[in-house]
């Protein structure tokens, strides 16, 4: 069994330590309780505790040593920028024909970023979403367990939330993560590739999306969807309830469309200076490539000792005890609700 940490042991260690000092502490302050009480309490506070520790020995990474790989080291830093607002979940994803299931944009953009990555095979990747804001949800790693990971967990955002999309959510974040590589790995290019589907909901206007001519060495603006548009399906943000309900457009009643808008994504293109490339499904990654001054792969000819990574064991079970919280917190809100609304009618209208 080998360890490769995504933090520093020195970091680690102290929070494993924090978290069974503070389980005992939890359970040596339930005795005080009734004596009725406290097994129930001592089983959710040992759940807890075992989530944590099973996030820690996630983040430890173990794995079983065996094989090798050959060594590939590839001179580039990639940025892939996706639209998670609730368009990016309209069903208008098809094949050049038209035939075939209607899917989400968003299966699409997961497909292409790892169809990239493989293309890429050796770089550096960075994942930031936007919707009415922008956030990094993986920095620069030549990890791409990770990638695969932040991707497959990329959801629209919660459409309770939503407050209007913008294209150039992401500019600043963008720039800031671009011109942070450029400073500390100058000699690397920087290659964005931008997904989504051009259609701004914000009431503010677009900003500029060019950038300082040095951060952007290559890459690609890539859009989905249709003129004649998706419906969309609502996302609740609870993971236990699949998406049932479409978004309703308040002006009609009916079911909301969302609709490609290329000529957006191509004024995005020019002023990123990187081609434009309509995305449909099945398309292979040739042309999202072929004008991104992707570079070249560079074998090492260096053998490097393989493992199999089992982290995704640990962080399976945290996920399963995580859902296990949502439920239990979700029924006693249910449960909270009748009351509230009980004590509200006793105390009659105010006068």
């Amino acid at each position: 069994m080998t360890f490769n940490p995504v933090l520093s042991w020195w970091l680690l260690g102290p929070l494993a330590a924090a978290a069974v000092l503070g389980l005992c502490w939890i359970l040596f302050r339930t005795r005080a309780q009734p004596e009725a009480a406290q097994p129930e309490e001592n089983r959710a506070w040992l759940f807890r505790a075992a989530l944590v520790l099973l996030l820690l020995l996630a983040a430890s990474r173990p794995g079983l040593p065996g094989g090798a790989v050959q060594a590939a080291a590839t001179n580039l830093n990639v940025f892939f920028v996706v639209d998670t607002s609730s368009s990016i979940a309209a069903e208008d994803h098809v094949s050049a024909d038209g035939g075939g299931p209607r899917a989400p944009r968003l299966d699409g953009v997961r497909a292409d970023i790892l169809a990239v990555a493989r293309e890429l095979g050796g770089a550096r990747y960075s994942l930031i979403t936007f919707d009415s804001g922008a956030a990094v949800r993986m920095p620069l790693t030549a990890d791409t367990s990770a990638l695969e990971t932040a991707v497959a967990v990329l959801t629209p955002q919660v459409t309770s939330y939503s407050q209007g999309s913008g294209v150039t959510a992401a500019r600043t974040v963008l720039a800031e993560r671009l011109a942070a590589a450029r400073d500390t790995q100058p000699e690397r290019p920087r290659l964005v590739f931008y997904f989504g589907d051009g259609e701004q909901t914000s009431a503010a206007a677009p900003r500029d999306m060019r950038l300082d001519g040095s951060l952007v060495s290559g890459g690609a603006v890539l859009g989905y969807g249709t003129r004649d548009g998706g419906r969309m399906r609502e996302n609740s943000g609870d993971v236990t309830r699949p998406a049932q309900t479409y978004i309703q457009d308040p002006a009609t009643g009916t079911d909301a469309l969302s609709r490609l808008d290329e000529d957006r994504l191509r004024g995005i293109a020019q002023q990123l200076a990187v081609p434009y490339v309509h995305r449909l499904a099945g398309d292979g990654p040739a042309p999202m490539l072929r004008n991104a001054a992707p570079g070249t792969l560079e074998r090492t000819g260096e053998s490097l000792n393989g493992r199999t990574e089992l982290y995704w064991l640990p962080a399976f079970a945290a996920f399963l005890l995580a859902l296990r919280e949502t439920l239990l917190v979700s029924r006693e809100l249910r449960d909270l609700k009748p009351a509230r609304q009980q004590a509200t009618a006793g105390r009659g209208p105010r006068t």
